[in-house]
């Protein structure tokens, strides 16, 4: 199954004939994006832009937009939409983000999306692949509820569907979780 999926991918994201390429992942929590990112991400020689990641490391790293955005968290507030925006924009700035980009989960609203545009317009860029992944309401719940994540690695685990080689310890670190 994973191996026709990523068949399929692939022949879907066929960017042989881009310069540079820009495609948005879209679809619920839990629907596969996280794990299908860093797999195009490699292959194909993109940066991945993955909003919330993206916050955490502004907040992490205490810049302007960071500052603003731990504000709104700190309220218990969402993070507005020109914020995120404008956190998208510093990253596709970046030399890593030169051939191209992957968009995980964002834009969410219209909003978000027209808001998205304008950036890109400015930048005389656009998106010009979304892949839309739809999956059951049923297998969404049961990959939800299984997540676990490595809380001193961030490694994102499933008690079902990944789980680690020991149980409650990270393959990598091989850090117990606390």
């Amino acid at each position: 199954m994973t191996f026709l999926f990523l068949f399929l991918l692939y022949s879907a994201l066929d960017f042989r004939e881009f310069d540079t390429s820009s495609t948005n992942l879209v679809g619920p929590p839990g629907s596969g994006k996280g794990t299908q990112s860093p797999i195009i991400k490699d292959e194909y020689c993109l940066c991945h832009l993955a909003t919330g990641d993206m916050l955490r490391a502004a907040v992490a790293a205490k810049t302007p937009l960071g500052i603003k955005a731990k504000e709104a968290m700190n309220k218990g507030e969402l993070v507005s939409d020109d914020l995120v925006v404008g956190t998208i924009d510093e990253a596709m700035k970046k030399p890593s983000c030169q051939k191209g980009f992957i968009l995980d989960g964002f834009p969410r609203t219209v909003t978000q999306a027209q808001k998205l545009d304008e950036m890109l317009a400015k930048q005389g860029a656009n998106v010009d692949k979304v892949l839309n992944f739809a999956i059951d309401d049923a297998v969404l719940e049961e990959r939800i509820t299984g997540r676990w994540i490595h809380s001193a690695s961030g490694r994102t685990y499933h008690s079902k569907f990944a789980p680690p080689k020991s149980p409650g310890v990270d393959d990598v670190s091989r850090v117990q979780n606390i």
